[in-house]
């Protein structure tokens, strides 16, 4: 660790608060991918039509008929007014794989120091399959491991970031108490980059608020659009980050977005646009593989011509009231999650006042540039690794 940097101890008070917001409802326990959660209709979150399995649509007039989607789930939705336009199976429960990542961004973001120099851990090093190319030992600034997870997908990225908070299972119930804080209470996450685990599950309804969240915050937009960065992997020796969201050069008014894929959860994807002062997002979940950006495209199209011809199926409510000790984090919004806003207060005190000072230790990446063309070798490594290191993702 760099001169001058400091290390960040989780308060016990803190974390017990997290893991108990991490705990699954009653609803989600025991739950079966794709199964929708165990409540009334009434009760469900975003309104009683979120609760069904099949496709929600209110035409109206005019209304262009909904495109067909090769996906167990979806959402199309207003990020401004958060209004569901449309839906398919929204609190279906399913793998995200690397749409996961969007969660543990949106978590972590505000908590780390953008700027803070890290040591990559062994065990953030060994993860499969290797997408950044860690090296143990080595330090990596914060941020360029933020792109990394954001444009290439980096799994040992996400492992090494989640570690900044202490461990990997102190930060697991941090992001898992974020999704409680968002009202995402489909989300049961069990690794930070979505790779598979037991019962690792989100809904496309919930990915939604996860997305919306992650449009009002400038440090995770600014990594999440990087078409191209450089990146050190060790002295003098750089590679070059390929972001692997195509629709951010091939769609007009395109924002962002997160690709994912596993063997058992197929395509995921969550993508962003604005046109003439709409934001949409769009969340695809258990897609048919290489068709979930091209669906996305069909649905925000749909999105795009439909918006305020059709009666909204459902709302993104908004997240839970900000906790008493809430503090600015180094996104510079208020931070309101339950625990991790007592964190980045504990930090703020630990600090003398300047969160924007603190440098967590934790693990982090070096790594090789990847296009669609490396979405592909991951995806071939998989498919060989299937019997040995178990499915893999992107």
């Amino acid at each position: 660790m760099r001169p001058g940097a400091r290390y960040l101890a989780v308060p016990a008070a803190a974390l017990a608060l997290a893991c108990l917001a991490a705990a699954p409802t009653p609803a989600s326990a025991g739950q079966n991918p794709g199964q929708s959660a165990a409540r009334p209709a009434a009760d469900t979150v975003g309104g009683p039509l979120m609760a069904s399995r099949g496709t929600v649509v209110h035409y109206a007039g005019r209304s262009r008929p909904l495109p067909s989607v090769p996906a167990s789930a979806w959402v199309v939705a207003n990020a401004t007014t958060g209004q569901v336009l449309a839906a398919r199976n929204p609190h279906g429960r399913f793998g995200p794989a690397s749409t996961m990542k969007v969660l543990t961004a949106v978590t972590l973001i505000p908590l780390l120091n953008p700027e803070a120099m890290v040591l990559a851990s062994r065990q953030a090093a060994q993860t499969e399959p290797m997408d950044a190319g860690l090296v143990a030992g080595r330090r990596y600034r914060v941020s360029d491991l933020f792109t990394a997870l954001l444009t290439i997908s980096a799994n040992d990225a996400a492992v090494a970031l989640t570690q900044a908070t202490g461990s990997l299972g102190k930060g697991m119930a941090l992001i898992n108490a974020e999704a409680h804080h968002l009202q995402a209470y489909d989300v049961v996450a069990r690794r930070p980059n979505g790779l598979p685990a037991s019962g690792q599950v989100e809904s496309a309804y919930d990915e939604a608020l996860i997305a919306r969240q992650a449009l009002a915050m400038p440090a995770f937009m600014k990594y999440d659009s990087t078409l191209a960065a450089r990146f050190e992997v060790r002295p003098h020796h750089f590679e070059t980050l390929v972001n692997q969201n195509w629709l951010l050069t091939k769609y007009r008014g395109a924002l962002g977005g997160k690709i994912g894929w596993t063997v058992a959860s197929e395509a995921t994807y969550v993508g962003l646009a604005r046109r003439n002062g709409v934001t949409l997002i769009v969340t695809i979940l258990h897609c048919t593989p290489l068709q979930e950006i091209t669906s996305a495209v069909k649905l925000l199209n749909w999105g795009f011509a439909s918006n305020g011809k059709v009666s909204p199926v459902g709302v993104l409510v908004p997240p839970l009231p900000a906790a008493r000790h809430a503090s600015a984090g180094h996104d510079g919004r208020a931070r309101t999650g339950p625990a991790s806003a007592r964190l980045a207060g504990a930090a703020a005190r630990g600090s003398g006042g300047h969160p924007a000072r603190i440098a967590l230790y934790a693990g982090v990446v070096a790594v090789a540039g990847l296009g669609l063309g490396g979405l592909a070798r991951k995806r071939r490594w998989a498919a060989g690794h299937r019997g040995s290191a178990g499915p893999g993702g992107d």
